[in-house]
């Protein structure tokens, strides 16, 4: 994430509401569905938890079950801004369960099913809790069916630099940038970076829009006033990473000269003073990156380009970072940058965002030194110089930021200071080592800042707690050597 720099769909859309609540109604009332059987001898059913203690967001995510993949459908009229859909989710029991939760926000839910069978539902807060007719044994796989609708609405609050995020009305669509807690407003998920899956998402929206999602387009087809897309992120991928941005978009298609698939999707209204060559930029850059960072780990590169004022940042939603307007060339080393550190290697916890946010920001030095313009160091050198001792800049934690300042600018601009730091300790050899394995280690998967900091000693052969502590977490503005 960087901040700022025919039968109308109406009519489809309400025809399946009154269908999917034909569902509903026909369970009668959810709540008093049975649980089903008592459980055999040597089988202890259990809940499971409401989420996976994450310290920043506690009841994020859920336990007692493992997310392999989401089927979401979905339709949406920009119109009325409501959104009907049926999701999916495809997992795995990690205990004997009676009970389970997915978060799902403000929208309301009209019928349940686990593997086919009706299932009974509450809702408590942002918890859809389901007790599955019969209990699920541990190690089964089994299939939850959603059907909901209602008007998402984007959260806001001091996380994300004080602006809105999630799902965003435009004028003529839908913005969708959902870090760090903003997808169950859309579909109901286990909604933490440690339960990724693989996706196919299908949106429906009214014909003369383009819908752009992550992954590959599987197939595009008009069905009466509307066109059906279907996309699909063959890699896992965390929650808050997907998208279904829909608007008026001018498409480009192609290769980067390296041969990585790119789809740029970009708002034909929006200014571009200073003539940013996306497609070419993005084609660019991940190439470059697929050097420095090891092989790119998506099936396909590219952006969305598209006007939201209310959003003060861009996000690296999978396979096609999202900007909220035409950005500069280091936005979008930034955003391409994630692609490996957030995307395809995730935080374990939401308090190991360095991870992300400093290795992007370091990123759009890398970019600035590979172009000629000036080296790491000596961005590094300027960022340092220009925080003065007393400010608050020094007192955060960059290692555990705390939730209300995990995007706050020591984040980034210090998080990038601690890998430059590393960089001139280590050297240039071991450092560039260093990052592919990286990358290779945890491929798909999720680290921790400890994880990061005991591959960095290894590689390089030094004890290196000194030197993360003091560009990290040390109070106050370090000394330099």
């Amino acid at each position: 994430m960087r901040p700022k720099p025919a039968r109308s769909l109406t009519t489809a859309l309400r025809t399946r509401s009154t269908r999917l609540l034909a569902i509903g109604v026909a369970v009668a009332s959810a709540g008093v569905i049975s649980a089903g059987p008592t459980a055999p001898a040597g089988h202890h059913p259990t809940p499971g938890a409401p989420g996976v203690g994450d310290p920043y967001f506690p009841h994020l995510g859920n336990g007692g079950f493992s997310v392999a993949h989401y089927d979401l459908d979905i339709g949406y009229a920009p119109d009325s801004g409501r959104l009907d859909g049926r999701t999916t989710v495809r997992a795995r029991a990690t205990q004997d369960l009676s009970r389970f939760d997915l978060d799902l926000q403000q929208l309301t839910v009209s019928s349940v099913q686990v593997d086919g069978h009706r299932a009974a539902f509450t809702r408590q807060g942002d918890e859809l809790v389901i007790t599955p007719r019969h209990f699920i044994p541990k190690g089964r796989s089994f299939t939850t069916t959603v059907i909901y609708g209602g008007i998402p609405q984007p959260l806001s609050g001091p996380i994300v630099f004080g602006s809105k995020y999630g799902w965003m009305k435009t004028k003529t669509g839908v913005f969708v940038a959902c870090e760090p807690n903003a997808a169950s407003t859309w579909f109901p998920a286990s909604d933490h970076p440690s339960e990724k899956a693989t996706f196919d998402i299908t949106v429906t929206a009214p014909k003369g829009l383009t819908a752009v999602s992550n992954g590959r387009l599987v197939s595009t087809r008009n069905r009466g006033g509307s066109t059906v897309t279907h996309w699909r992120e063959s890699r896992p991928m965390a929650t808050y990473l997907a998208t279904a941005t829909i608007g008026r978009m001018d498409v480009r298609t192609g290769r980067t000269p390296g041969g990585i698939p790119v789809y740029t999707a970009i708002d034909p209204t929006l200014p571009n003073p200073r003539k940013v060559d996306v497609f070419g930029l993005t084609s660019e850059i991940t190439d470059y990156w697929s050097k420095v960072f090891g092989p790119y780990p998506f099936e396909e590169t590219g952006a969305i380009v598209d006007g939201m004022p209310d959003a003060g940042f861009s996000l690296e939603t999978q396979s096609k970072p999202i900007y909220s307007a035409v950005r500069s060339e280091t936005t979008i080393a930034h955003e391409l940058a994630h692609q490996w550190f957030g995307d395809s290697v995730s935080v374990r916890q939401w308090k190991d965002i360095w991870l992300n946010e400093g290795f992007a920001t370091y990123a759009q030095w890398l970019w600035d030194e590979h172009k000629g313009r000036r080296t790491a160091h000596d961005a590094f050198r300027s960022a340092y110089d220009s925080i003065k001792p007393e400010d608050p800049f020094w007192k955060i934690d960059v290692a555990d930021p705390q939730r209300d300042t995990m995007f706050a600018d020591a984040v980034y601009e210090r998080g990038a200071m601690a890998l430059q730091a590393l960089r001139e300790r280590i050297g240039d050899r071991d450092f560039f080592r260093l990052l592919p394995q990286w990358t290779a280690r945890h491929r798909y998967g999720n680290a921790s800042v400890g994880e990061f900091i005991a591959l960095a000693e290894k590689v390089s052969g030094q004890r290196l707690g000194d030197l993360f502590h003091t560009w990290l977490s040390q109070r106050g503005k370090p000394a330099l050597g």
